[in-house]
């Protein structure tokens, strides 16, 4: 890559993974001997949620996070000592409650979501998840060991610091690398060039790789996302008569997003069959026992995606941006990101999604490149990977990566680093 352009504007990765090392038996995502492999950043169902795995050797399951949970906290609505909630009598109210607790007894707490946009916002509530997931779920002392964070492209050098300050100081770990979400979701593929589509709660992140160089000057940030289309389906079925605004009702809400919404591929036919027919109409029953019927709004929810004006965004949807992306890019790299756009993140899940964008991409090609002629259209080759598990993808490209690093200690910030440079230690992860 030495007389590539884009050399001194990317950050280099460790040596791409072939892949025959990810779908072979024996490789795919054995061990971390290290410690923890974490993602904390977007979601598997459209919302943020941490994912960890156990340190002792060969995992129990080896395709997925030992442990899922949302990174919510809640604080009770009403301070008392009253059992309930979620509908288990027998669950404790706490005066702070985290992850899959707080899930379960979101009806009677306040619920707070310490990142907006993919970037951590609230430190205390983030130390609160941070101190449940090492105490309570995995039940591990942290001394010494080594963990793999997450984080968004383009998160701010300062959230990047206090992360990192945190594990060290706080939870006194011996080791920490920090990768970035796309990239790691491109290592799952396999691929060591394309473009991923990270599609989580709070953000969508468009990041083009090449031969393993992140490409940080094209990279570009879509702040319409999961959260965004639960909003939106909110605001539809208020329209429609029903009452959901209450901080509660969002997580029901979300529910139903995940159940029955879906992304058009023609918007036009669909609209026409809500209007003309009940084929899409599908119902749902909601905590409290009422059923409410959703039709249009399925579909009209995650539109929000390819029509950012729906939810007062000012920027171009998912499939323009993907496609000025690209464009952007060195002449002789644009083909090979075509044909290798990687979906990944709980909000890349929407049945329809993957045909969608990917017709889209092609009717831009043919608008803005080929000016109108269909004749031409035949040569121009785009690939949607869209795989089943990319719920998971950062995480799976996390696990693959830790074993990589796991006897190689000069790629990780190490406590004594930490100690004797402080903040310049992170120099040692590259330019970000």
């Amino acid at each position: 890559m030495s007389s590539d352009p884009h050399q001194t504007v990317g950050t280099t990765l460790p040596p791409p993974l072939a892949s025959s090392s990810l779908t072979s038996p024996l490789c795919q995502f054995r061990i971390i001997t290290l410690g923890f492999a974490v993602h904390h950043g977007e979601s598997t169902t459209n919302r943020p949620r941490w994912r960890y795995r156990l340190p002792q050797g060969r995992l129990r399951s080896p395709n997925f996070p030992e442990f899922q949970y949302p990174s919510i906290v809640g604080t009770p609505i009403l301070r008392t000592e009253e059992k309930g909630g979620g509908g288990d009598s027998d669950m404790i109210i706490k005066d702070i409650m985290c992850g899959d607790e707080a899930a379960a007894a979101r009806t009677m707490l306040q619920i707070s979501y310490p990142m907006e946009n993919g970037i951590i916002k609230k430190w205390d509530d983030m130390q609160h998840l941070w101190d449940f997931t090492f105490n309570e779920k995995l039940k591990v002392d942290t001394t010494g060991r080594k963990i793999l964070l997450t984080e968004p492209p383009m998160n701010p050098l300062r959230n990047r610091e206090k992360m990192c300050e945190v594990m060290f100081e706080r939870y006194q770990f011996g080791g920490v690398y920090v990768a970035i979400q796309a990239v790691l979701a491109l290592y799952a593929q396999g691929l060591s060039s394309g473009v991923v589509v990270d599609s989580g709660d709070g953000v969508t992140h468009i990041v083009p790789v090449y031969e393993s160089v992140v490409l940080n000057h094209l990279t570009r940030r879509l702040d319409v996302a999961g959260r965004d289309v639960t909003r939106n389906l909110i605001a539809l079925l208020l329209r429609r008569g029903y009452a959901l605004n209450r901080t509660a009702d969002f997580e029901t809400v979300r529910q139903i997003k995940e159940k029955l919404c879906y992304v058009s591929y023609d918007l036009e036919l669909d609209k026409r069959l809500s209007e003309d027919t009940t084929v899409l109409v599908e119902s749902y029953t909601l905590p409290d026992g009422r059923v409410i019927r959703v039709g249009s709004e399925r579909f009209e929810a995650p539109e929000c995606l390819f029509q950012p004006h729906l939810v007062d965004c000012e920027q171009p949807g998912i499939a323009e941006f993907l496609f000025n992306t690209i464009q952007a890019a060195d002449v002789d790299v644009r083909s090979s990101l075509f044909k290798a756009i990687v979906l990944s993140g709980g909000s890349s899940m929407y049945p329809g999604l993957p045909s969608r964008l990917e017709k889209e991409l092609k009717q831009l090609w043919l608008t803005r490149v080929l000016d109108g002629n269909p004749e031409r259209l035949s040569k121009f080759k785009v690939r949607i990977e869209d795989p089943p598990r990319r719920r998971h993808m950062v995480f799976l490209g996390g696990a693959v990566l830790a074993n990589i690093m796991a006897d190689k200690e000069n790629m990780w910030i190490s406590k004594q680093e930490w100690e004797e440079q402080g903040t310049r230690a992170l120099e040692k992860l590259g330019p970000r």
